[in-house]
């Protein structure tokens, strides 16, 4: 990656989810050491978003610096209305400190408002610190965990809600 430029966020375009899926394998199997099945999960994701993409409601940036993608972050709807859920929020190891993450939480939450939402919930893993520092700043509040096997091993599922 090129060590200047500041971080330029787009929307997805062909091309851009099997990076996401592909970023994620690199670091929640390779550099955490989850097992990887964890790669086929983000896949699921990344595929029913692909599937029943509603572009009023839901969306998926890239950040890129230089050119080269180093984030992404995803917004889906969910069946109750007028909520929203973040998925697939990834800062690849050679952007972070950049101010990638918080500049693709900005835009995505500035869409939800704009799209309507009252309420965006997310789904995250204890002892992600990086990322949760990024949600507590942007005003989540945690609303839930409790244990589950996932993975190759034991995690703590977190549950955060932002009202709008």
């Amino acid at each position: 990656m090129r060590k200047t430029g500041k971080p330029r966020i787009r929307r997805h375009r062909p091309g851009d989810i099997g990076w996401i899926v592909a970023e994620h394998g690199r670091f929640y199997v390779g550099e955490l050491g989850w097992d990887p099945s964890f790669e086929g999960f983000v896949a699921e994701v990344a595929a029913r978003f692909l599937k029943r993409h509603d572009p009023e409601r839901e969306a998926c940036w890239i950040a890129e610096i230089g050119g080269e993608t180093v984030g992404a972050i995803m917004l889906v709807r969910q069946a109750a209305p007028g909520t929203a859920q973040l998925r697939v929020f990834i800062v690849s190891r050679a952007a972070r400190g950049r101010g990638v993450g918080r500049k693709l939480m900005d835009v995505c939450l500035r869409f939800a408002r704009r799209a309507g939402s009252r309420k965006v919930n997310l789904w995250t893993q204890k002892g992600l610190d990086a990322a949760r520092h990024l949600y507590e700043e942007a005003g989540f509040k945690l609303t839930r965990e409790a244990p589950h096997q996932s993975w190759g091993r034991v995690h703590t599922g977190q549950s955060w809600e932002l009202v709008l």
